[in-house]
């Protein structure tokens, strides 16, 4: 059996782990290029661990470049597992895998199939959660399930907490999927399309907190868009961007003010007023570093 593994991030990391593991055969890497993980949230570069390992590996930019799809071609793999990547492959590449294309997911599919499912699932204030491991199939997350692993998001968790579980998640369900291929037992389950629901993408500027919303929300916005993500922030004095990568909620006995107001603020921490409580920020960042003040607005 040949197989090749194409990824970019933790849940890449954990499956290369995971094969090497249980001695699954694979005959090459695929592996993000440093060059090109700017944008990428959680960025590993798993060439690293196939070097250490005495796996072929291949450094890419854009999967989907012909020299990339050649070589994929040239191996001939059973497997093509193509893990956490965000860029789409092409068809080139799904029709190269003799048995099949395998994907993974964080979500309970076929429930929040597509983009940015850890922020979502956060916002969305999902507790009970599943990874899922699948065939890709020409369709957004929807081909048969090889598995899935429960996790569980608690209402402390920050996105960097969420992403632990996911990983966490993955290595048990891809040791197990992965024996299972081996020995023959692996038993691919169709999705059932009525129950498919769909995530659309998220970009940075949607981390603009609304100070009109209820501290809880503004809370969960912090949690799910906080490190490694780009952040959640308010716009001091609607000009400079103050990013607010952690807080807690408090009851607000002391302070009135209008929402988005701050109501104190030291080097390490502020205190916003919100309309249903005070928002005690423990870490922000100043992006242009200038001096702020007690009674102005982040809007």
């Amino acid at each position: 059996m040949k197989s090749v593994l194409i990824g970019s991030v933790g849940s890449s990391k954990e499956m290369l782990e995971a094969m090497i593991e249980v001695g699954f055969p694979i005959t090459c890497v695929f592996s993000l290029d440093e060059a090109a993980s700017g944008p990428v949230s959680g960025y590993q570069p798993i060439h690293e661990l196939a070097e250490a390992n005495g796996i072929r590996y291949k450094k890419f930019t854009k999967i989907n470049d012909e020299e990339n799809v050649a070589l994929i071609r040239e191996i001939e793999p059973d497997y093509i597992f193509v893990i956490g990547l965000s860029q789409l492959v092409k068809k080139e590449i799904i029709d190269a895998a003799k048995v099949g294309v395998v994907g993974f997911h964080p979500t309970a599919l076929p429930k929040m199939r597509g983009r940015a499912a850890n922020v979502w699932q956060v916002l969305l204030g999902i507790h009970e959660a599943k990874v899922s491991l699948f065939f890709i199939d020409e369709g957004t997350d929807s081909g048969d399930i090889l598995g899935q692993e429960p996790y569980l998001i608690e209402d402390t968790d920050y996105a960097e907490d969420v992403g632990r579980k996911i990983d966490e998640a993955a290595s048990k369900l891809s040791r197990r999927v992965l024996r299972q291929i081996m020995d023959g037992t692996i038993s691919p389950v169709k999705q059932n399309e009525e129950e498919a629901t769909y995530l659309l993408k998220r970009s940075p500027e949607d981390g603009l907190i609304d100070w009109s919303l209820s501290i809880s929300e503004i809370h969960r916005l912090i949690r799910a868009v906080s490190r490694p993500f780009p952040g959640a922030f308010g716009m001091y004095d609607g000009k400079h961007q103050v990013i607010l990568w952690r807080a807690e909620m408090q009851e607000n006995t002391k302070y009135i003010g209008m929402n988005g107001q701050i109501a104190a603020i030291t080097e390490d921490s502020m205190d916003i007023v919100c309309r249903d409580g005070l928002l005690h920020v423990t870490d922000y960042e100043n992006v242009d570093g200038v001096r702020m003040f007690v009674g102005h607005k982040l809007r």
